[in-house]
């Protein structure tokens, strides 16, 4: 169970979070807030594993109610704004995903999504600080380090450095990479959780990059992106994602 806190100071914003959670098993919803020193208050005495928080509200932004939490025990964060040009501040906060307003579904159930992990992660490392010496390096997280592709009657492994991009196939999804594309029985926002922020990134609704592929990127007049790959395949950006592609480009912070 992931407990969750969601904090924004427009009600309705509050609300619409709290009935996306609760289509989501194992997820308990344990307080809202409308402010940021309620939202402290609330997150004391509650404890959340996650918050939804609102990065504009006034008095207090939500960075700044993140940072107001000892490291130790601040929850993990996805935030919800209309904004983009936060993005390495707010990882370092340990926001772990963005959400724009108004949130896409899909986004939605993609960042939660990241959240369990590494809520399970970050429990699997607690306990581990409490039960091994300080010697023992921390586990690394799971993440896909090669795929297993159907091909008929046989079972093709495809290692993720091959993996240039991946577009969404209806339920399904394409791998590309050298000059090869192959079917996968997984759905694009499936993998997104699972493959490795570092060196993945899913740069639009149906469609996912190796961040080393990227040559070149080009900002359109909708606040889109054009990226170049170095085979020379060309993939629009979104964006809901532009902020977070540029700041992997320059080697920011990652979830």
């Amino acid at each position: 169970m992931i407990r969750v806190a969601v904090i924004d100071d427009e009600p309705l914003a509050r609300t619409g979070v709290i009935a996306r959670l609760a289509a989501h098993a194992g997820v308990e919803v344990v307080g809202e807030y409308g402010d940021g020193p309620a939202a402290l208050a609330g997150i004391a005495a509650q404890a959340p594993d996650l918050v939804f928080i609102d990065v504009q509200m006034p008095g207090m932004t939500g960075l700044e109610v993140l940072a107001a939490i000892p490291a130790d025990v601040r929850p993990l964060a996805i935030l919800l704004t209309a904004y983009e040009n936060f993005a390495v501040r707010a990882f370092e906060l340990q926001a772990i995903d963005y959400l724009l307003k108004p949130v896409d579904d899909e986004r939605f159930v993609e960042a939660l999504e990241r959240a369990r992990r590494a809520h399970a992660h970050r429990r699997h490392d607690r306990a581990d600080i409490d039960t091994v010496s300080a010697q023992t390096s921390p586990p690394t997280p799971n993440y896909l380090d090669r795929f297993k592709v159907r091909l008929g009657r046989r079972i093709t492994i495809v290692p993720s450095a091959e993996v240039d991009w991946i577009e969404a196939d209806g339920d399904y999804a394409t791998l590309h990479g050298k000059g090869r594309s192959y079917l996968l029985r997984e759905s694009l926002s499936r993998l997104s959780g699972q493959l490795d922020p570092w060196q993945f990134l899913r740069v639009h609704r149906s469609t996912i990059v190796r961040i080393d592929r990227v040559a070149e990127w080009q900002p359109l007049p909708n606040r889109d992106a054009l990226l170049r790959l170095h085979d020379g395949t060309l993939v629009r950006a979104s964006r809901t994602y532009v902020g977070v592609l540029l700041d992997r480009l320059a080697g920011g912070p990652t979830a």
